[in-house]
C-alpha cells in the first residue's frame, strides 16, 4: 500500500448539487462508496474535507471540515493537505466515481520527485484528480490571501509534472475517470459504465 493518503473533496462549486441531502439519501452513499471502493487499496489514510460529517458517518474516513467554505475548491485542498497524514495526498472530487486504479497508481509512481501531478488532456488540466505534497501549502496560502479560488492560480509557484492525453490513453482511453456526476442521471450513466465494465472484465 502507497504512502500517500487519499481525499475526497465535497466541496461548493461543480459539486454542490451532491451535498444536497435529498440527492446524498437517494444515491450519494453509492457514489461515495464507489469511490473509496477504490482509494482503500491505494491508502490507508482516507479523508473526507466536508461540513456535513453526519453524512458520511458510515463511509471509511476521517471527515476534516471546509475550513475556507468562501474558497471554492482551492479552500478545500488546503484543508485536506492540512489533515492528511503523509507528505502526499491523492485528491479528487466527490462526483468522480469512475476512477482508473492503474491510472492513479501511475500517478503516485510519478510523484516522488514533484510537489504535484496533474492529468491534461487536450490542453486541460484536471486539478481534481490530481496529487498534491505538503510543500504546496506555502503557495496555496498566498494564493487564499490573494482572495484567489482557481486552484491553478499556484501552479506557477511549484514544480508540476503534468500527465499528458497519451499517458493517460494508456490506462483510461475513454477518460472515464474525468466523468462528473451532478444530476440523478449521470448516475445512471455511471453505473451502465461499470456494468458494461464488469462484462468486459467477465466479471
Amino acid at each position: 500500500m502507497s504512502r500517500i493518503s487519499t481525499v475526497v473533496l465535497m466541496m461548493s462549486g461543480r459539486s454542490q448539487k451532491l451535498t444536497l441531502k435529498p440527492l446524498l439519501k437517494r444515491n450519494g452513499e453509492w457514489l461515495l462508496r464507489r469511490i473509496f471502493h477504490t482509494m482503500t487499496t491505494l491508502s490507508d489514510d482516507l479523508i473526507i474535507v466536508g461540513n456535513e460529517e453526519s453524512a458520511y458517518a458510515r463511509l471509511p474516513a476521517r471527515v476534516v471540515p471546509d475550513v475556507h467554505p468562501d474558497s471554492g475548491p482551492l479552500g478545500s485542498i488546503d484543508a485536506g493537505l492540512q489533515a492528511i497524514r503523509y507528505e502526499r495526498g491523492l485528491f479528487v472530487a466527490c462526483d468522480m466515481p469512475l476512477l482508473n486504479l492503474e491510472l492513479l497508481r501511475y500517478m503516485i509512481l510519478l510523484a516522488a520527485d514533484f510537489d504535484a501531478v496533474i492529468p491534461r488532456l487536450a490542453g486541460n488540466v484536471e486539478p481534481l484528480h490530481a496529487i498534491y505534497s505538503k510543500s504546496c501549502l506555502p503557495a496555496i496560502a498566498k494564493a487564499l490571501e490573494r482572495g484567489e479560488r482557481r486552484i491553478v492560480s499556484f501552479f506557477p509557484e511549484v514544480r508540476i509534472r503534468y500527465v499528458e492525453q497519451d499517458e493517460v490513453d494508456l490506462f483510461d482511453p475513454q477518460h472515464l475517470s474525468f466523468f462528473n456526476i451532478n444530476t440523478p442521471e449521470d448516475l445512471d450513466i455511471a453505473r451502465q459504465a461499470l456494468r458494461n465494465e464488469a462484462r468486459r472484465k467477465g466479471t
